[in-house]
This record gives structure tokens, sequence and C-alpha cells, in this order.
């Protein structure tokens, strides 16, 4: 679970997910190459890790960010590249869920599935979030525990 300051917004939240995944694809890139016993199986785990955190994060975006975004916002045209973004992340996220770890393209689908993401989380930084956070008429706390809350319940988090 992500955690935040108190007056963390939902930007805040989705930012924490992003550089979550980058530290998962510098680990898994460090794995490339090595000869460690070990090390095709860590970057299979990463490589399942980094799918799964993308498939949440992309949810929540899509359930519930990104529809508040289209009711707050005049100008919604960053949303539409958005979501066309994250359908090319889901769409390598399929192929690596049914490649082979030995196929030579599995890396290389991974490195490529990075650098979309790369792409996507400097727009959203540079775009969407302070638009988001201009905007007067949403939420952005309430907003936060909303995806919070479905995050958890994709990510199979029990509260205690």
């Amino acid at each position: 679970m992500t955690h935040l300051r108190k007056d963390a917004d939902a930007c805040s939240l989705l930012d924490a997910d992003h550089r979550a995944v980058k530290k998962l694809f510098k680990a898994y890139e460090s794995l490339v190459g090595s000869r460690a016993r070990d090390a095709a199986g860590q970057r299979l785990d990463l490589a399942r890790q980094i799918c799964q955190e993308l498939t949440v994060h992309t949810a929540i975006e899509e359930e519930i960010f990104y529809p508040a975004l289209r009711e707050a916002l005049k100008d919604t045209a960053p949303l539409a590249e958005a979501e066309v973004e994250h359908d090319s992340v889901k769409e390598l996220i399929a192929q690596l869920e049914t490649l082979d770890q030995a196929d030579e393209a599995f890396d290389a689908r991974v490195k490529v599935l990075g650098e979309y993401v790369d792409h996507h989380v400097k727009e959203e930084r540079n775009q969407i979030f302070p638009a988001a956070r201009a905007a007067r008429r949403l939420d952005l706390l309430a907003l936060r525990d909303e995806l919070q809350a479905r995050k958890d319940q994709l990510m199979g988090v029990t509260a205690d």
C-alpha cells in the first residue's frame, strides 16, 4: 500500500504509483543480461508485478479519476490521449502475459512498456495533474480516498 501525507491529493496518490512502478522497471533493467542463477526468475516476478501494478493503476484512472476530470475540466483532449496511451499499455501487458520469458521479445516488450509509461507519466505530470489541481469543482482529497479504496480492492488488500 502506498503511504501518503495527510494533505496528499488524488494526483499525489497516482504519482506515488508512477514512482513505484518506475523503481520496478529499473530493477528489471538491472537484471537484463545478468548471468546470476535466479535472474530469469527475478525478471519474471518483476514483469508480473509491473503488469499487475499498471493494470490496477490504469483501472482506477479510467474508472474514477478520468471521469471526474471529464466533468470538471473544459479541455478534455489530454484525457482522450491518456486513454489511448492506456490502450497501448494494456496491449503490451496482454502480450507479456502470453509470451514465454525465453522469447527474445520479452525483454524488449518490457523495455517498450517502460518507455510508454514514462511518456504517459510526463504528460500526466505536465498537463493533467496541473489541470486537475486548478479545477474548482473537483475535491481531490475525496477523490484520493475513492482511488485508494478501489486500488485496495483490486489489489486484494483487506482493512485491518
